[in-house]
């Protein structure tokens, strides 16, 4: 017994080794986990941002277009994310992130060791308890452009990667800053990054007026946004809002009846889905992205890094003088009106064949279309995509009634859409120069030409009082009377010129006032032999229309292509005293920071003389109230200072109508892809028809918007006075008078 007793007791000799053999394998232990932990912080098992990458953390953040009455238009993005301030989110959410995902938020330094290690508890007796903090989350989203590692040892490597950030993060932010960089970086699913963004797509409103169910939604997702995403597992995600709610009852966040009030009610999505098309504008969103980058190239201004600013991802602010109310109202007015013109169209070629002799120019339509690009990508022959195109197939057809899923030859939808009228809109402040409200077409998703700036087509009679306030230069009176008959013009070099009159010439002498406002041909044909093209021409430049155009006699009727753009600012010409203030569509850009990268400055120059510019708007005036664009007071019931001119191409390939007042300056054109496709009576294609409409929706939900202080006060005369006469009473009167002369002679 004495020999086993001895032979199993540790002597003290030996117990004193053993624990210093313990001792030292725990303490290398510590000092390799330093030494890793080190090795990890200095980048050895990867690179760790440094203390200037987290002051300036990288993400995606979108580009934000915004009105002039701070308005979202619509964002350009990789990712859509857009952030926002702590005093901007609602306490809802914070309290539910914090109940459901880290408890001890507030009191640990980054890392919860009590958490961490409670989750090789739960492992062993089979339940899986994720063990990130806020924090470290943060960390991952911030720095890790692929997500959580699949491979385990990469896993592993990383989660202490997350230690060390988030650590550096907790020093050098507040516990308010970092959630609210988690809530700015964390995907909610849907193209939604960031709670912003993720109110808006959800619940289509902004983060500091979410709900508690609503917040208990967004916050749901974190535990994976597919299997809770609440468009395609609303089950699961009503469980899983639930869920987040019971948590912020345990917390101390909601009470009990709160929680029993709102677990029984519905999802309640008002779900918008985030694209870059999405938000109103998309037109003027994609010149104004073209332009942006171009003022950034040609200014040389850059980040802080020297490399460019990229639109998708940077988060700038992009300030536009875009109205809101002004852009929904005229997006509306295009819609309500499209229809209706639309129908007409069609119905005007019922029985008739519209494509005889267009061979070519479907041929072209099927060149330029996506789906010819695509099969000569792939290699098609000529003859295969000839009969790909003869072949039904399902396609989605853009239609006014919505789009339209059905089977359809591919060169049938080409045909379709060469019958489908386009239309165009600007309207502006002529004072200012700021643009207001553009539609560049009509369905940006399937048509994403811009017919404001980028197309150009043939202005017609909206050329007239150009020629007109050449007159008025030179000395006529709009109460000057000439007899309305054709006129010829020899233009050296060119055969003999000799316009015809759209429709029956009014007859006998009219006065130039009479002759635009019903817009006869052979008075404006007689304006231009007694002036000259030269002159015209050089007037028309004055007022910046920039298409080229050649001082020829035609110029008169508006035989020259032009912009809506262009046509607008030339107009605002009349409205703003003789004045060009160049249309302008961007107020300042800002970085994601709030520093002012460009601020714009209006570009002015005097194009006319006031007093004649003050005539024409009389002239104009007269169009409206007695004239080619009656129907607007008549019919339209839209009374305003208004003045206007419509115009119709020839063959009434495109409608017109140019309008001006004191406060706007608008200019709409209707009329299809190809010009050899048109209105078969001028009744239906005239620009009274096909354009003033559009402008007349437009203004009655302005007038009716007392915000927008869009007055109805008539235009103010020179200071100086009027010298002109336009008083055609006025001026009768002083033709018939007996003057001195005439007198001393016995007449």
């Amino acid at each position: 017994m004495n020999y086993n007793r001895n032979h199993n007791s540790l002597s003290p000799e030996l117990i004193k080794k053993y624990n210093w053999r313990i001792w030292k394998v725990l303490i290398a232990g510590i000092i390799a986990f330093a030494i890793f932990i080190l090795m990890i912080s200095f980048g050895i098992f990867g690179e760790i941002p440094s203390f200037r990458a987290i002051e300036h953390p990288k993400s995606n953040q979108a580009t934000e277009v915004i009105s002039e009455d701070g308005k979202v238009l619509g964002t350009y993005f990789v990712k859509n994310r857009s952030n926002v301030a702590y005093s901007e989110i609602s306490p809802n959410v914070i309290n539910a992130l914090i109940a459901t995902e880290d408890i001890r938020f507030r009191s640990h330094s980054g890392i919860d060791f009590r958490r961490t290690f409670t989750i090789f508890l739960y492992a062993i007796i089979g339940k899986k308890q994720g063990g990130s903090t806020i924090t470290q989350q943060l960390a991952l989203n911030l720095f890790s452009e692929e997500g959580r590692a699949k491979n385990f040892s990469k896993r592993i490597i990383q989660k202490f990667q997350e230690w060390v950030i988030a650590i550096k993060l907790e020093r050098n932010y507040t516990k308010e800053e970092i959630i609210t960089m988690y809530l700015n970086t964390v995907d909610f699913g849907n193209q939604a990054y960031g709670i912003k963004s993720a109110a808006r797509v959800y619940f289509n409103t902004t983060p500091d007026k979410l709900t508690v169910p609503q917040a208990a939604v967004l916050i749901g997702l974190q535990k994976g946004i597919t299997r809770y995403s609440p468009t395609k597992n609303p089950e699961r995600s009503l469980d899983r809002r639930n869920t987040v709610m019971a948590l912020m009852v345990k917390e101390g966040y909601i009470t009990d009846d709160e929680f029993a009030g709102e677990k029984e009610k519905p999802l309640n999505l008002n779900f918008n889905a985030a694209t870059t098309n999405d938000g109103i504008a998309p037109y003027f969103r994609s010149v104004l992205k073209t332009e942006v980058k171009k003022i950034l190239e040609e200014r040389s201004i850059n980040k802080a890094d020297g490399m460019p600013y990229d639109l998708d991802r940077d988060g700038l602010k992009i300030y536009s003088t875009i109205n809101y109310d002004m852009q929904v109202y005229a997006e509306e007015a295009q819609k309500e009106y499209m229809k209706t013109l639309q129908a007409q169209f069609t119905k005007s070629w019922k029985g008739r064949n519209p494509f005889k002799g267009m061979a070519q120019l479907i041929d072209q339509g099927i060149k330029r279309s996506d789906r010819y690009k695509a099969l000569k990508l792939e290699g098609k022959s000529d003859e295969e995509i000839t009969t790909d195109f003869n072949t039904p197939t399902r396609l989605n057809i853009f239609t006014w009634k919505g789009d339209l899923d059905t089977l359809m030859k591919p060169i049938d939808s080409v045909k379709y859409y060469k019958l489908l009228l386009r239309n165009s809109m600007m309207a502006m402040d002529p004072k200012s120069g700021n643009i207001k409200a553009w539609v560049g077409g009509i369905n940006f998703e399937h048509f994403k030409y811009d017919q404001v700036k980028m197309g150009k087509r043939q202005v017609g009679s909206t050329a007239k009082p150009f020629t007109y306030a050449v007159a008025i230069e030179n000395g006529y009176s709009p109460c000057y009377t000439v007899e309305n008959v054709p006129v010829t013009i020899s233009n050296p070099g060119s055969p003999d010129w000799t316009p015809r009159n759209s429709g029956t010439p009014l007859p006998g002498a009219i006065t130039l006032q009479k002759a635009l406002a019903y817009s006869q041909n052979y008075i404006a044909a007689y304006l231009m032999k007694q002036l000259d093209p030269t002159a015209v021409m050089n007037e028309i430049k004055k007022m910046v229309i920039t298409s080229d155009i050649s001082a020829v006699p035609s110029i008169a009727l508006g035989t020259f292509d032009a912009s809506v753009y262009d046509m607008v600012g030339a107009y605002s010409v009349f409205a703003n005293k003789g004045v060009w203030t160049q249309p302008n569509f961007i107020t300042k850009i800002e970085d994601k920071n709030g520093v002012v990268l460009y601020e714009s400055k209006p570009l002015i120059k005097v194009a006319m003389n006031e007093e004649v510019a003050y005539v024409m708007t009389r002239m104009l005036r007269g169009v409206v109230t007695g004239g080619t664009a009656s129907r607007l007071n008549y019919k339209y019931k839209v009374n305003g200072p208004i003045g206007g001119k419509t115009g119709t191409t020839q063959n009434n390939s495109d409608g017109w109508f140019m309008a001006i007042s004191p406060d706007l300056v608008a200019g709409v054109w209707t009329g299809c892809e190809d010009r050899a496709f048109h209105f078969i009576s001028t009744r239906d294609g005239e620009g009274a028809n096909s354009a003033l409409p559009i402008y007349a929706g437009f203004m009655k939900r302005i007038y009716a918007n007392p915000n927008l202080k869009i007055g109805k006060t008539d235009f103010e005369p020179p200071a100086s006075g009027v010298n002109i006469v336009y008083d055609c009473n006025q001026y009768q009167q002083q033709e018939q008078a007996t003057t001195e002369l005439d007198k001393k002679l016995g007449f």
